[in-house]
């Protein structure tokens, strides 16, 4: 009955969309506008939770190694749009990368780890500009440790479920959680894209 409840509420957080929209940074300060942006598109939500999950799953430097390159390259992304560099499909390329990481996690893809970090970077470049380019009347610094803060926790949770899916389904249960938790992603993925 437990499993089962744990299931059932991991499925519904990962088809939940937020209900609120980017904060203004004149009511709200540039910290909380910056904190939400990545909590208000479940392209994100999605992407960066499975970037942890994923992390999980690779295990040793990688739970370090991969959401640190993902929240770095995702400030280079961020001055990019600050500085206006325009950069090419951005949206449709943040789409694919919730499919691409959902992907890898449901294959649990066994890869080194600068391979994996450099996966994460690529699409974490594209998440950044587009916090960039909507960054508004907020400021620069408070609005980018915002968003960074909100991202590295996001990665966190990911990668607490997946080490919590492996402690609590012993052997391969947990890494099949872990893998349908992905299929989901890469599915809810393709319903965005397609919406």
């Amino acid at each position: 009955m437990k499993k089962t409840t744990i299931i059932a509420a991991a499925a519904m957080t990962l088809m939940a969309s937020p209900a609120f929209a980017h904060l203004n940074p004149a009511e709200h300060g540039s910290f909380a506008a910056g904190f939400s942006h990545p909590l208000t598109g479940t392209d994100h939500i999605l992407a960066m939770v499975a970037v942890g999950l994923w992390a999980a799953m690779l295990g040793g430097r990688a739970l370090f190694a991969v959401p640190a390159a993902f929240v770095g390259v995702m400030i280079v992304g961020f001055l990019t749009a600050l500085f206006g560099l325009p950069v090419p499909f951005v949206e449709p390329v943040i789409l694919a990368s919730v499919v691409v990481l959902g992907l890898v996690v449901a294959l649990a893809l066994p890869v080194p780890v600068v391979v994996g970090a450099a996966i994460a970077g690529f699409f974490a470049f594209f998440h950044g500009h587009a916090h960039g380019s909507e960054i508004g009347a907020a400021g620069l610094l408070f609005y980018g440790a915002g968003f960074a803060l909100a991202t590295a926790l996001l990665h966190a949770a990911g990668i607490g479920l997946g080490l919590g899916a492996g402690r609590l389904w012993q052997g391969s249960t947990g890494r099949i959680a872990m893998r349908v938790a992905g299929g989901a992603t890469a599915l809810g993925g393709l319903m965005l894209m397609a919406g």
